[in-house]
């Protein structure tokens, strides 16, 4: 091995393991957030709790609101993962909407985050906040909601729903409202019961708006 093949050896496994850092420390920065909201997560806090060093951590994300930053989009990417692309396993239009119902309740339901739903949790923690991490937060949430519009849509163009077009903002609205309200009572009050209740509701709702019964399997489950 030559020596430049040597330095870049070295330094792939130097990114490597700083990699390996950043998502074991922002694992935990995830979970903390989702529990004690945006305000509670500083380098000092989370070095407490995931054993990794501030200088490691300050290394990782410079400041505080680097490391919050960091923690919205790791967030984001988890919520992507586990919620929107099995959804897109569905066909768009009803199907893919009846799916991301399905787990958006699931990623809460199991605790994918100690605090339940991550988004629920900071929404509510910098809406009166302005920055970066309010836009960021925005933003996610912008896109999230969006989306739902988008397949509410296209099932009422599919004929899939019989509602008029201004009803669509209206539906796309109650459906994830729904769901943040089954999270926010489950971690009140320790139970999953919300989430079924919240399940039947969004299945009367969506039976309501022309939806046909076979479609609504999912929500059942």
């Amino acid at each position: 091995m030559s020596k430049t093949d040597e330095v870049d050896a070295g330094l792939d496994g130097r990114r490597a393991r700083g990699d390996a850092s950043r998502r074991a420390v922002l694992s935990h920065a995830m979970d903390l957030v989702s529990v004690e909201g945006l305000d509670g997560l500083s380098i000092g806090h989370l070095a407490e709790v995931s054993g990794h060093s501030k200088s490691s951590i300050a290394g990782l994300f410079r400041n505080k609101a680097g490391l919050q930053l960091a923690t919205v989009d790791a967030a984001r990417a988890v919520f992507v993962a586990v919620v929107v692309e099995p959804a897109r396993e569905h066909p768009r239009g009803l199907g893919r909407l009846v799916a991301l119902m399905h787990h958006v309740s699931e990623h809460s339901r199991t605790r994918v985050f100690a605090g339940g739903c991550f988004f629920a949790a900071v929404s509510a923690d910098v809406d009166s906040k302005p920055g970066p991490v309010r836009d960021a937060v925005r933003a996610a949430m912008s896109d999230w909601y969006g989306y739902i519009e988008v397949h509410v849509r296209h099932a009422a163009e599919a004929g899939e729903l019989e509602i008029e077009p201004d009803e669509i903002e209206l539906l796309a609205f109650e459906l994830p409202a729904l769901y943040e309200q089954a999270n926010a009572r489950s971690l009140l009050y320790g139970s999953d019961r919300p989430y079924a209740i919240a399940a039947r509701g969004i299945r009367d709702r969506l039976r309501r708006a022309g939806a046909d019964a076979s479609a609504l399997v999912l929500l059942e489950r």
